[in-house]
């Protein structure tokens, strides 16, 4: 028996019936709370962190430009719709728009774990082989590593994008998220998602967890390098080198891996919090734990306060 839905109630629910077969139409993001009184104050928390983001980023573009251009994409993705529907008092977002964003989701991530992954080699041949740093961190080697980064992150997403298509969402189209995020749907579809979830698993896993290990060797050897250091000095100016790093790293694969290694059936609205570490604070974080502590970047703010002042004055 063919559905029957009233033309009101297929603008609400965003649900279209053909024949036997429900297609959605468009999903609602519920966000991180749905109290009117609530809605200020998220715009301007996540407004705030979006801004500090894009512009820390964008300022510190020309020296460690690769990871700042996906963190700028990143959390545009994913800040720059939800500040929308705060602002428009709208929860909904089409059906392909939803797919677009999760795919960009997939593949913003997928670089920022590659790209981890290629500074710890490049802190691990400047601090165990600093003679050969020249030659073996090229503009062609760097050039050839992030074009083969390109072509293969973009195959894990698309994957997961048609798969998506495939699947049937009858029951609700309510996503417990800020994003279109990969767990949130498959937890919303009735069909069954066992192919999604091998996927996650097997390709996921080998594409996350392999450039985790590159970095944990790299760490393994460098800091082996510098316990044999004799100077207190060096070895500080070596560990700090590290650091900030380090703790873009345990940022990011904490919230990544307590999330995504486990079935998209236990995913609660508490993960959905957790993922805003990795899509919006990270980014957020990453001029301030990284880049300040760069000389370059140093001058680019004095460049840029003395500019200022010219402006103004």
């Amino acid at each position: 028996v063919a559905l029957m839905f009233s033309s009101r109630s297929h603008q609400v629910s965003g649900l279209i019936p053909r024949s036997n077969v429900t297609i959605v139409s468009e999903f609602l993001l519920l966000g991180l709370s749905e109290v009117p009184g609530h809605q200020p104050l998220l715009f301007s928390l996540f407004l705030s962190m979006h801004l500090v983001a894009v512009v820390g980023n964008l300022l510190i573009i020309l020296t460690i430009a690769s990871l700042s251009c996906v963190d700028v994409c990143f959390t545009s993705v994913t800040v720059l719709k939800m500040l929308l529907n705060i602002q428009t008092q709208s929860q909904s977002i089409p059906y392909v728009g939803c797919l677009t964003q999760m795919y960009f989701l997939i593949l913003f991530l997928e670089l920022d774990n590659v790209l981890l992954a290629m500074m710890a080699y490049d802190r691990f041949v400047a601090i165990c082989h600093p003679l050969h740093y020249a030659a073996t961190m090229s503009p062609k080697f760097c050039v050839t590593s992030l074009s083969v980064a390109l072509i293969v992150t973009n195959i894990y997403p698309l994957v997961h994008t048609l798969l998506m298509d495939t699947l049937s969402f009858c029951a609700s189209v309510r996503i417990q998220h800020i994003f279109c995020e990969l767990y949130a749907l498959l937890k919303l579809s009735c069909s069954d998602i066992h192919v999604n979830e091998l996927v996650v698993y097997t390709l996921g896993s080998l594409l996350f967890v392999t450039p985790f290990l590159l970095i944990s060797l790299s760490y393994m050897l460098i800091f082996s390098a510098i316990l044999r250091l004799h100077s207190s000095q060096s070895k500080m100016k070596a560990f700090s080198t590290c650091s900030s790093h380090l703790a873009e790293v345990s940022l990011f694969y904490g919230t990544l891996f307590g999330i995504y290694l486990r079935p998209s059936s236990s995913y609660t609205v508490e993960d959905s919090v957790a993922t805003v570490l990795y899509a919006v604070v990270a980014p957020m974080l990453n001029p301030f734990i990284y880049s300040l502590r760069n000389k370059d970047m140093k001058g680019a703010l004095r460049g840029l306060f003395s500019w200022s002042n010219v402006w103004f004055w």
